[in-house]
């Protein structure tokens, strides 16, 4: 694409974006530039009809919402997912919307992580978000297997990305299973999960990916189907891109080989559907990706997520993926041209190619990071913080505009040479 640093430039590009009309599907907050998607998206028309739907149906229909509601209550996590499925390249059957998303990674270590003779390790990185490096760690000392040694996780040779090389030469026949982020929370690197698969199977192991940071946002091949990466499982929250709302309810994919494996987890809600009610003491797993299910599905934090959906998939992941990273583009273009050398001081550290970058851009201020971000809510401009010294800034393809990301860059300049950071603390808060 075209761009200048003039704000007509962004006027421009609104104007030329197909996806305009979906900015007044949103709830966006007035007075502030939204760029926290990436956190936490932001309320659709869409997703609030769903709600209020399932509400009313729930007012109306009672206990009898579980067969006759629209969606029915019972089969709702089968069904959002098989709606979900076309967005990451599975079959139907192979996605679930169940649990959260660190649940569902317990679940699903505690059926495919099998550590058998020699091979028992697992292999993560050394900048995946926390709380999956937690529950493997966890996994493993149930196990009996000692983490300190038999986890290992993949060096970043700049503080920022990792290799997909580095992760292969990690690989030996002692791994029973590899597990990555699709992107990199902190610097929006998207890793190549199809090498990454291939170099796992060829060694026997498993390949596992969370999609939090891609979900709705990066088309995927999950499958084994014709150009499928043949992923092993995967895990996802829908609260970022997918705008389910906060905490909503996760979702999960098991490729169809896996199908029929014991359940490691099992709950009431994983049984075979028919004959969930015959209340059997004798395990039965129900068909497909639905049997990793565990507890019953909350059927009003769950319905935002049928609302928010119809957005997604009006809209095409394709043309999402497509905006989203001319939004990338445009505010790297910004940062480049006006945000680098003194008296600003801001570096990218988000991959330029676009096969190796993400849906957010990490603008890196080593000393004022965190008095940045302060000043930039101050200014109704609301990003996120992650140590050391990243500000993340997701400008969303279905209700961010260009002239907005022009303003963001605008105030960030003005912040600078104001020295306007100056004036706030140094902590971060406690959800930063």
């Amino acid at each position: 694409m075209s761009f200048s640093t003039d704000e007509s430039a962004a006027l421009r590009l609104d104007r030329e974006d197909r996806l305009a009309p979906y900015r007044e599907r949103f709830h966006r907050p007035p007075g502030t530039i939204y760029m926290d998607g990436n956190s936490l998206g932001l309320l659709s028309l869409d997703a609030e009809e769903s709600i209020m739907a399932a509400v009313d149906q729930w007012r109306r229909l009672a206990i009898g919402g579980w067969l006759d509601a629209d969606p029915a209550w019972f089969t709702l996590g089968e069904t959002l997912g098989a709606q979900m499925a076309g967005l990451v390249g599975a079959a139907p059957d192979e996605v679930v919307v169940t649990g959260t998303t660190t649940v569902n990674l317990h679940a699903l270590l505690a059926s495919l992580y099998r550590p058998e003779g020699r091979r028992r390790r697992i292999v993560a990185d050394k900048l995946n978000f926390p709380s999956d490096i937690y529950a493997i760690q966890s996994h493993l000392a149930m196990r009996g297997v000692d983490p300190g040694e038999f986890l290992t996780l993949v060096p970043s040779r700049d503080g920022r990305t990792i290799d997909e090389g580095d992760v292969a030469a990690a690989l030996d026949e002692s791994v029973a299973l590899v597990l990555l982020p699709s992107v990199l929370y902190r610097s929006g690197q998207l890793l190549d999960m199809a090498r990454i698969t291939r170099d796992a199977h060829a060694v026997g192991a498993l390949a596992g990916f969370d999609l939090s940071h891609s979900a709705g946002l990066v088309p995927h091949r999950l499958g084994a189907g014709a150009g499928g990466d043949d992923v092993d499982f995967a895990f996802w929250c829908t609260y970022k891109y997918l705008n389910s709302g906060p905490g909503g309810t996760g979702a999960l994919f098991v490729n169809r080989r896996h199908h029929g494996a014991d359940i490691g987890l099992a709950g009431w809600w994983g049984y075979r559907k028919e004959r969930q009610f015959d209340m059997a003491l004798d395990w039965e797993a129900a068909d497909g990706a639905g049997a990793w299910q565990v507890s019953t599905i909350p059927v009003l934090s769950t319905a935002a997520l049928g609302g928010s959906l119809r957005v997604t998939m009006e809209a095409g992941i394709e043309a999402i993926r497509e905006k989203s990273l001319q939004l990338t583009d445009y505010l790297i273009y910004l940062a480049d041209e006006l945000l680098a050398g003194e008296p600003y001081g801001f570096v990218v550290g988000t991959p330029r190619e676009h096969a190796r970058r993400g849906g957010h851009v990490a603008l890196e201020h080593q000393q004022e990071a965190v008095r940045i971000v302060k000043a930039l809510r101050a200014r109704g401009v609301v990003p996120d913080f992650r140590p050391p010294g990243v500000i993340r800034l997701a400008p969303m393809a279905l209700y961010t505009s260009f002239t907005e990301v022009w303003h963001v860059v605008r105030h960030l300049r003005e912040i600078m040479e104001r020295r306007e950071y100056e004036t706030f603390g140094a902590g971060r808060d406690v959800v930063a």
